[in-house]
């Protein structure tokens, strides 16, 4: 197998490895921000307010059905990095061929299932009625495309999973072009509106599981990767399932919760709406190091589990939590003091711009706890346990952040429910390193020295 390009986490310093990793995803992270400013942008520029609110509310109904198949994906990444610690290069490729076929298995029941849902999930979200149609006509077009998503994102977990984390950078940057290319010539010139973008994002989704496809076949030839699926291992099948299933469920989970939550930002109107969606522009561009260092952070553990270093998880698990937390802290402050003239770009609504403006001071200035709970997540579930992150994930939003947000909004006002978010990030950090110093399963294996004496 062709071993270029791949960074072996068991060896070497630990945050130069994880900050060479997560640099690809961080700029990748950054072309997917583009990418969606972009339709943004352009929506905003073509159209009125109420489709950048469309756009805006549509997102949560679409990661509602795809962010399990992600989760399944990110279940994947861990199983073929924890091969790959253990050299076990048959393992990966049988663990390639399940994760082909179960993309196509997957792909065309989220489009049908996406297609009759949508308008049920856009009612139960209260989208007003000047919202409604172009919200529901972007989120049919965008689930039509799910296997593109589905597929890309598979195909980027595989390669994460072997320490290649470039590769996704060089489908993203092809499939940005093509995005910003469509939205410019669907929606200026062509004049399709919301129906434009939503064709654009689907189209370079597409894209770019076709040429990760391409690039996975030349780079790495003793894989055997197939266009179309080969049949599935039993064995490996249910291996991603345990792992990728509960992460997946709980992403899914956690999406329907911001379903719920959107129900009380679409309650205080359509400007509200607009300003808490672009100020998701800002918040998103000031922490893309999160999920960078969170998925080094994944690979960090999953290859040092399966090579028996201990030692090292011992290690990492102190100083990526803290270094994941810091940078996010100090990118949260840039960005909090660049705030309106990056709002600017998107509204020059002064109602707009005070909302916004007020959402991402709050959100900035809290994002480096999320980000804590997130590494110690990531590198726990490195190891294949993943039932405590699941569960914690699931009460941050579904005991804390959502009641706490009907609370705010009952007795304090719908203009404030952004406060909800730093209340279930410090409930989630805390969380999370309670189980590093109380739970006896962590405290058993980070006492192992042997991978095969701690199987629990």
């Amino acid at each position: 197998m062709n071993k270029a390009k791949k960074i072996d986490m068991t060896t070497g310093p630990i945050m130069k490895n994880i900050l060479l990793f997560a640099l690809p995803i961080v700029l990748g992270n950054i072309l997917q921000y583009l990418y969606t400013t972009v339709d943004t942008l352009v929506i905003g520029h073509y159209c009125d307010y109420t489709s950048l609110a469309a756009v805006g509310t549509s997102s949560q109904p679409v990661e509602v059905l795809l962010c399990i198949f992600l989760g399944i994906g990110t279940g994947v990444s861990i199983l073929i990095s924890q091969h790959t610690g253990a050299n076990d290069e048959k393992g990966v490729g049988t663990a390639c061929k399940t994760a082909i076929s179960f993309v196509y298995l997957c792909g065309i029941p989220v489009s049908v299932i996406g297609w009759f849902m949508a308008p049920v999930i856009l009612k139960f979200m209260d989208v007003p009625d000047d919202v409604w149609q172009d919200a529901l006509l972007y989120t049919r077009i965008v689930l039509c495309g799910a296997i593109g998503n589905i597929g890309y994102n598979m195909n980027a977990g595989i390669l994460r999973g072997l320490g290649d984390s470039k590769a996704s950078l060089y489908f993203l940057i092809v499939s940005t072009v093509v995005n910003i290319i469509l939205d410019v010539v669907l929606v200026g010139t062509f004049k399709f509106g919301v129906a434009g973008v939503a064709l654009a994002t689907g189209i370079a989704m597409f894209l770019a599981w076709v040429v990760s496809i391409v690039y996975i076949r030349r780079r790495y030839p003793g894989l055997g990767f197939t266009v179309l699926p080969r049949g599935i291992d039993k064995g490996e099948m249910k291996m991603i399932l345990t792992i990728g299933l509960p992460i997946g469920l709980n992403n899914s989970l956690f999406s329907f919760g911001h379903v719920a939550l959107q129900t009380l930002i679409n309650a205080q109107g359509s400007a509200f709406m607009a300003g808490w969606s672009i100020a998701g522009r800002v918040t998103g561009l000031a922490n893309m190091a999160i999920t960078g260092i969170s998925s080094a952070a994944t690979t960090y553990s999953g290859q040092n589990f399966g090579a028996g270093r201990i030692d090292r998880l011992k290690q990492g698990q102190i100083v990526i939590p803290f270094a994941n937390g810091a940078i996010t802290l100090g990118f949260g402050l840039i960005f909090v003091l660049l705030r309106f003239p990056i709002l600017s770009l998107f509204s020059q609504d002064p109602g707009v711009l005070a909302l916004a403006g007020r959402n991402v001071v709050i959100m900035l200035s809290c994002q480096w706890m999320y980000a804590v709970f997130n590494s110690i997540s990531c590198i726990v579930n490195g190891t294949g346990k993943v039932r405590y992150t699941t569960l914690i994930n699931l009460m941050m939003l579904w005991a804390v952040r959502i009641p706490s947000a009907y609370l705010i909004s009952r007795f304090i006002g719908g203009r404030h429910l952004m406060f909800c978010f730093p209340i279930s990030f410090g409930f989630g950090m805390l969380c999370m390193i309670a189980y590093y110093i109380f739970s006896p399963s962590w405290k058993k294996l980070m006492d192992t020295e042997l991978q095969e004496d701690f199987n629990t």
